[in-house]
Protein backbone atom coordinates (compact mmCIF):
# COMPACT_ATOMS: atom_id res chain seq x y z
CA UNK A 1 0.00 0.00 0.00
CA UNK A 2 1.20 3.29 -0.94
CA UNK A 3 2.29 5.66 2.02
CA UNK A 4 1.49 9.33 2.15
CA UNK A 5 3.77 10.92 4.95
CA UNK A 6 5.33 14.59 5.24
CA UNK A 7 8.48 14.88 3.42
CA UNK A 8 11.99 13.72 4.77
CA UNK A 9 15.07 16.49 5.31
CA UNK A 10 14.64 19.83 3.35
CA UNK A 11 11.65 21.48 2.23
CA UNK A 12 13.83 22.81 -0.49
CA UNK A 13 15.13 19.26 -1.35
CA UNK A 14 11.28 18.00 -1.80
CA UNK A 15 10.60 20.75 -3.96
CA UNK A 16 13.08 20.38 -5.69
CA UNK A 17 11.79 16.88 -5.75
CA UNK A 18 8.49 17.74 -7.19
CA UNK A 19 10.03 19.98 -9.67
CA UNK A 20 12.01 17.42 -11.24
CA UNK A 21 9.49 15.09 -11.86
CA UNK A 22 7.06 18.09 -13.42
CA UNK A 23 9.89 18.99 -15.13
CA UNK A 24 10.96 15.41 -17.04
CA UNK A 25 7.01 15.13 -17.86
CA UNK A 26 6.80 18.50 -19.48
CA UNK A 27 10.53 18.41 -21.43
CA UNK A 28 8.36 15.13 -23.24
CA UNK A 29 6.01 18.06 -24.58
CA UNK A 30 8.92 20.56 -25.70
CA UNK A 31 8.94 22.38 -22.22
CA UNK A 32 10.47 22.78 -19.32
CA UNK A 33 9.41 23.83 -16.25
CA UNK A 34 12.87 25.00 -14.91
CA UNK A 35 12.85 27.98 -12.43
CA UNK A 36 15.15 30.54 -11.10
CA UNK A 37 15.08 32.39 -7.86
CA UNK A 38 15.77 35.65 -7.95
CA UNK A 39 15.38 37.92 -4.87
CA UNK A 40 16.35 41.32 -4.60
CA UNK A 41 16.00 43.53 -0.78
CA UNK A 42 16.25 47.20 0.02
CA UNK A 43 18.38 48.40 2.52
CA UNK A 44 19.12 52.03 3.74
CA UNK A 45 22.34 52.49 6.16
CA UNK A 46 22.18 48.86 7.03
CA UNK A 47 18.55 49.06 8.00
CA UNK A 48 16.20 46.16 5.86
CA UNK A 49 13.38 48.04 4.09
CA UNK A 50 11.87 44.93 2.83
CA UNK A 51 12.50 42.58 -0.28
CA UNK A 52 11.10 40.70 -3.14
CA UNK A 53 11.36 36.82 -3.85
CA UNK A 54 10.12 35.88 -7.84
CA UNK A 55 10.36 32.79 -9.89
CA UNK A 56 11.76 33.27 -13.37
CA UNK A 57 10.31 30.45 -15.31
CA UNK A 58 13.09 29.74 -18.18
CA UNK A 59 11.31 28.02 -20.59
CA UNK A 60 7.80 29.13 -20.00
CA UNK A 61 9.11 33.23 -20.26
CA UNK A 62 6.98 34.16 -17.48
CA UNK A 63 8.10 35.59 -13.91
CA UNK A 64 5.94 34.79 -10.70
CA UNK A 65 6.32 37.23 -7.55
CA UNK A 66 6.16 34.78 -4.70
CA UNK A 67 6.74 36.99 -2.09
CA UNK A 68 7.04 40.97 -1.86
CA UNK A 69 7.45 42.67 1.91
CA UNK A 70 8.01 46.34 2.82
CA UNK A 71 8.96 46.46 6.33
CA UNK A 72 6.82 49.86 8.35
CA UNK A 73 10.23 51.80 8.12
CA UNK A 74 10.19 51.55 4.38
CA UNK A 75 6.33 52.58 3.67
CA UNK A 76 5.44 55.64 1.77
CA UNK A 77 9.36 55.86 0.46
CA UNK A 78 8.11 53.95 -2.81
CA UNK A 79 10.26 50.81 -1.84
CA UNK A 80 7.72 48.25 -2.81
CA UNK A 81 7.81 50.20 -5.83
CA UNK A 82 11.66 49.85 -6.65
CA UNK A 83 11.85 46.29 -5.72
CA UNK A 84 8.69 45.73 -8.18
CA UNK A 85 10.57 47.83 -11.15
CA UNK A 86 14.25 46.24 -10.67
CA UNK A 87 12.97 42.72 -10.94
CA UNK A 88 11.03 44.17 -13.90
CA UNK A 89 14.15 45.13 -15.23
CA UNK A 90 15.71 41.88 -15.23
CA UNK A 91 12.46 40.11 -16.43
CA UNK A 92 12.42 42.13 -19.72
CA UNK A 93 16.83 41.87 -19.87
CA UNK A 94 15.71 38.21 -19.60
CA UNK A 95 12.94 38.21 -22.39
CA UNK A 96 10.09 37.28 -20.23
CA UNK A 97 7.15 37.76 -21.60
CA UNK A 98 5.21 38.87 -18.24
CA UNK A 99 4.25 39.01 -14.92
CA UNK A 100 1.96 37.14 -12.21
CA UNK A 101 1.16 37.47 -9.17
CA UNK A 102 -1.41 36.89 -6.21
CA UNK A 103 -2.08 39.56 -3.23
CA UNK A 104 -5.16 39.33 -0.42
CA UNK A 105 -7.55 42.79 -0.59
CA UNK A 106 -5.98 43.30 2.73
CA UNK A 107 -2.99 44.07 1.33
CA UNK A 108 -1.82 45.47 -1.71
CA UNK A 109 -4.34 45.08 -4.57
CA UNK A 110 -4.50 48.87 -6.02
CA UNK A 111 -0.84 48.90 -5.63
CA UNK A 112 -0.71 46.34 -8.26
CA UNK A 113 -3.27 48.81 -10.31
CA UNK A 114 -0.47 51.50 -9.82
CA UNK A 115 2.26 49.37 -11.59
CA UNK A 116 -0.14 48.45 -14.85
CA UNK A 117 -0.92 45.02 -13.54
CA UNK A 118 -4.21 43.77 -14.82
CA UNK A 119 -6.73 41.46 -12.12
CA UNK A 120 -7.21 38.32 -13.97
CA UNK A 121 -9.05 36.29 -11.33
CA UNK A 122 -10.43 36.53 -8.03
CA UNK A 123 -11.63 34.20 -5.06
CA UNK A 124 -13.91 36.25 -3.00
CA UNK A 125 -14.42 34.89 0.84
CA UNK A 126 -11.20 34.32 0.81
CA UNK A 127 -9.79 35.08 3.75
CA UNK A 128 -13.85 35.59 5.51
CA UNK A 129 -14.80 38.76 4.04
CA UNK A 130 -12.01 39.53 1.90
CA UNK A 131 -10.44 37.97 -1.58
CA UNK A 132 -7.62 36.97 -3.14
CA UNK A 133 -6.65 38.94 -6.35
CA UNK A 134 -4.39 37.50 -9.03
CA UNK A 135 -2.92 40.18 -11.43
CA UNK A 136 -0.92 39.86 -14.71
CA UNK A 137 1.54 42.34 -16.45
CA UNK A 138 2.53 41.48 -20.48
CA UNK A 139 6.03 43.06 -20.67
Amino acid sequence: MTEIRPAKGSEDAARNRIEALLDSHSQALGKSFETEKVVYEAHENEQYLGGLSARFALDLKWVFVELLAVAEAGRGKGIGGQLMARMEEEARLRGMQGIWLDTFSFQAPEFYKRLGFSEFGRIDGYPDDGARHFFLKRL
